[in-house]
Parts: C-alpha cells; sequence; structure tokens
C-alpha cells in the first residue's frame, strides 16, 4: 500500500483551474520530488494536501485512509506534516518551546491542572521537555534551546522547523522549497539532513524545491506540473531529461 495515493484532485479560484486532475503515488520510505516552474501550482498541491484549501473534485488516501476534505488539524493528526517556503516559526518563543508547540498531538493536561500547577501538570512538560529536547539533539540544535527562535542563523530556522514538524510525529513529510534563500554550504547540509530523517525517522517524504542540484541529488522519483496539470513523472534522471520539462522551465 502506497502511503499517499491521490487522483483526480483539482480546484478552481475564481473560474481559474489552478490544479487540474492532478495525481500522484508516493511509496512508504520514498523521497519524491513535485517540481515545476513558478506559477505552476506546486504550493496550491500542498495546501490541498494539508486542508488548507478543500478541493473542487478527488480523493486523497494516506496509507490507505481517505482524508479528503479533512482539517488541516484533522489531517495533521492523521499522519502529515509540513514546512512552508517562507519560515514560519514562534520568532519571540525558544527554541525549546517551538518544538513543543508540535508535540500537541502526543501530550495534553487540563487547563485545571495548568492554572493551579498540578502534579500532572509538570509531569507532562518534564516529559515533552525531554522529547523536545532529544528532536534537538538529532539536528545538533540542542546547544540553543533556551535561545530565541528568531536568533538563529538562517540555515539553523530551517532545521528548527523540520524539528518541529517531525514532533507532530508525521508518516508524510511536506517540504516546500526548504532550501530556499540558502548558500551552498547550507544547501548540501541540508540534503544531508534530509536523508537523514527519512532513513532514521522511518519517514516518507514529498518536497517542492527549485534547486535542481539538492532534487537530483536526493529525490528518487519526480512528478512536474506545469500550468497545474502533470507534464510527466518518473525516475529523477529520466525527468530532469525529458525535453517537456527542459521546455517548460527555459521555453522554446
Amino acid at each position: 500500500m502506497a502511503m499517499l495515493e491521490v487522483k483526480n484532485l483539482s480546484i478552481s479560484f475564481g473560474g481559474l483551474k489552478a490544479v487540474n486532475n492532478f495525481h500522484i503515488t508516493i511509496e512508504k520510505g520514498e523521497l519524491y520530488g513535485l517540481i515545476g516552474p513558478n506559477g505552476a501550482g506546486k504550493t496550491t498541491v500542498f495546501n490541498l494536501l494539508t486542508g488548507v484549501y478543500k478541493p473542487d473534485t478527488g480523493s486523497i488516501l494516506l496509507d490507505g485512509k481517505n482524508i479528503s476534505g479533512k482539517n488541516t488539524i484533522d489531517i495533521n493528526k492523521e499522519g502529515i506534516a509540513r514546512t512552508f517556503q517562507n519560515i514560519r516559526l514562534f520568532h519571540n518563543l525558544s527554541v525549546l518551546d517551538n518544538v513543543k508547540a508540535g508535540l500537541h498531538n502526543h501530550y495534553s493536561y487540563s487547563t485545571l491542572s495548568a492554572v493551579f500547577r498540578l502534579p500532572s501538570y509538570y509531569k507532562k512538560e518534564h516529559e515533552m521537555d525531554e522529547r523536545a529536547m532529544e528532536l534537538l539533539k538529532v539536528f545538533d540544535l540542542d546547544g540553543e534551546y533556551d535561545y530565541k527562535a528568531s536568533n538563529l542563523p538562517y540555515g539553523k530556522q530551517r532545521k528548527l522547523e523540520i524539528a518541529r514538524a517531525l514532533a507532530t510525529n508525521p508518516k508524510l513529510l511536506l517540504l516546500d522549497e526548504p532550501a530556499a534563500g540558502m548558500n551552498p554550504n547550507e544547501t548540501a547540509e541540508l540534503m544531508d539532513t534530509i536523508r537523514f530523517v527519512r532513513d532514521n525517522f522511518d519517514m516518507t517524504i514529498l518536497l517542492i524545491e527549485h534547486d535542481m542540484k539538492l532534487v537530483s541529488g536526493i529525490c528518487e522519483h519526480l512528478t512536474v506540473l506545469n500550468f497545474g496539470q502533470v507534464l510527466t513523472e518518473g525516475e529523477t534522471s529520466e525527468v530532469l531529461h525529458n525535453p517537456q520539462v527542459i521546455t517548460a522551465y527555459l521555453g522554446e
């Protein structure tokens, strides 16, 4: 059974078909890329997969379960987490608290226990601190756990956003242009991080990216979007050498 199977997914805005009959199948443990020119509809697809938009037509199966039409919170609980093209951290919170915010699916206590600081509150807080620190160590951020998120270098903010997404314990991780704004050294380190996450968290990853060096270096299969429709799909090397893909990016 595929981790993600999408069929005939479509959405229109004011009569414009932003995504038209989109389809994709991603196997468990796969590192998959979604590419295409600017305005092709890639982020719209991510917004459909995560419940930001409700599709006009189509189905989304996550690990065999239909999640079409569910809201963002429920989809996250079902097992999809994402990062954003523009980093969306809680900039005034600490690095540790940013990761703890991602643990909401798995740790909870009553308002009463929080207000009166009952033992159950401190117990859950301690468990959350331990789990958050474990994730920060994976990304070599444990030494900066008490920094404000806004004070981290750009590359480490990207890592923190991935760590926070992983804190929700997803089955499928969506990365929206994770290398945007990075220099070559940061991009190379990011590639290692993505591989590590896939291999050590038993994770399935779908990423949008314009950096073709990153795409060709880590993605096993690609789907290419153009004007909201699937242009082609297949193994990475074949797709990147497809004349239609080259034309879509560079013109005739």
